[in-house]
């Protein structure tokens, strides 16, 4: 039941992650061509990627280290698993990769806000939020992948 609970929470932050970080995107990029000035509303919606990043890091450390029955797996037999394509995918392939972009999405904040003038702050968003995206969606379980797993949970 627990598994359950925090792997259908895990599923849904997805999607908060990836509009989130689209909207991020897209402004900075809007904002660098027409530069226009780093606002508090750019500031709302990088700490809403940020803060949907932590939750999910959160729920899929719990979930790899105590719940994941596919990580129990692994951890029985960490060589064999490695030779598994479906265990290696959730015991090193899609960490590893989350891990990747939410540290690439938290020093990309960190450069943004340190930065001065505004139109570096939008570039710096622009590159350091674009990489997260794209290393993030490309570690996804999506439908159409040999680890699938579906759009939405219910």
């Amino acid at each position: 039941m627990m598994y359950a609970t925090v792997l259908w929470a895990h599923s849904w932050v997805r999607w908060v992650i990836l509009l989130s970080g689209l909207v991020v995107w897209f402004r900075a990029i809007g904002s660098a061509t027409a530069r226009r000035p780093w606002t508090s509303t750019d500031e709302l919606w990088g700490l809403l990627f940020i803060i949907s990043l932590d939750v999910q890091l959160l729920l899929g450390v719990v979930l790899y280290a105590f719940l994941s029955p596919f990580t129990a797996a692994a951890f029985l037999n960490f060589g064999e698993a490695m030779g598994n394509s479906s265990l290696r995918f959730w015991a090193v392939e899609h960490p590893f990769g989350m891990l990747i972009a939410i540290a690439l999405a938290h020093v990309g904040r960190a450069k943004a806000r340190r930065a001065s003038p505004d139109t570096r702050r939008h570039r710096l968003v622009t590159i350091f939020v674009g990489l997260a995206l794209v290393i993030a969606i490309a570690s996804i379980p999506w439908p159409f992948t040999p680890v699938a797993r579906g759009l939405v949970r219910f």
